[in-house]
């Protein structure tokens, strides 16, 4: 396919509005259509053209992007207008779970829609830039029909496997170490406030302790995958300890510390069963088992 093949975009949010809108600056001849008109008007402004249905915006081209809430709404959508999608690329860029994404290729392959499942690992700004960040799991030859067009978005394209659950299996583990990273930013600005620590002065040191995480991951990756957890550096009962006396310092000046003390429940639990003295990549299976 040329990069310029026509496209049609399903849904209007700021994400849906940004994808749209980077196509029509692309060159792409783009439809848009959203259950709210009013949506469309700033992209019609740029040159989209705007679908009174669903249906009459699929009909405008063979490639489909949808991006909405979730697969309930994706289902919304598309089911009532099966059959204009059939021998049509769906490709959806709405995040949910592995199960529905695969159950959401097995609808699309009994009613003979071509169909790739994807997700956007990075904000709405980004679209159209080189920090923009895609995943996609399906049928690879499919992808690779219509990568040309998918890069007028910009960034970086990752095909991920043929297994339609894969790319929204990392969208769900990277999106859980962003927002428990998150929280744990948010409570350490807490803390540092309480001690009349700004948040603007904590963030230089915040963003070295954030790089620091980046550094360990390779090599807890790799000891978490061969299951090996040697007691070398940093472990899990001095970890613990470490997490009890943040849990104290928080509760003294009146912060919550449920998150912390979610953390220290895990790492306890190890210690528990003999493996205080191990690596703390270790504490991945007990993640894995269920500790509670």
């Amino acid at each position: 396919m040329t990069d310029k093949t026509p496209v049609t975009v399903l849904g209007l949010g700021p994400m849906g509005s940004a994808l749209a809108g980077t196509f029509v600056d692309a060159g792409h001849p783009t439809t848009v259509w959203n259950r709210t008109a009013s949506k469309a008007e700033p992209l019609v402004e740029k040159g989209a053209r705007h679908a009174r249905s669903a249906a009459e915006a699929v009909a405008a081209s063979e490639l489909v992007v949808v991006n909405v809430m979730n697969y309930a709404a994706v289902r919304a959508i598309v089911e009532p207008i099966a059959a204009d999608l059939r021998g049509r690329t769906l490709v959806n860029l709405t995040a949910d779970l592995t199960d529905r994404a695969r159950d959401m290729a097995e609808w699309a392959a009994g009613h003979g829609i071509n169909y790739i499942d994807g997700a956007i690992m990075t904000p709405t700004e980004s679209i159209g830039g080189p920090g923009a960040v895609f995943i996609y799991s399906g049928d690879e030859e499919l992808y690779q029909r219509w990568r040309p067009s998918l890069a007028s978005l910009g960034g970086t394209h990752s095909h991920l496997g043929s297994d339609h659950g894969r790319a929204a299996a990392y969208d769900a583990a990277l999106l859980d170490f962003f927002w428990t990273s998150m929280n744990g930013l948010m409570h350490a600005f807490a803390l540092a406030r309480a001690e009349g620590v700004s948040a603007t002065e904590l963030t230089p040191f915040a963003q070295g302790i954030g790089q620091l995480t980046v550094d360990l991951a390779p090599d807890l990756a790799s000891r978490a995958d061969g299951g090996n957890f040697p007691g070398e550096g940093s472990l899990i009962e001095s970890n613990a300890d470490s997490m009890g006396h943040l849990i104290e310092a928080s509760e003294a000046r009146g912060i919550d510390a449920s998150v912390l003390r979610a953390a220290k429940a895990i790492a306890d639990k190890a210690v528990a069963e003999g493996h205080g003295k191990e690596d703390y990549a270790r504490v991945v299976e007990m993640y894995e088992r269920g500790a509670f």
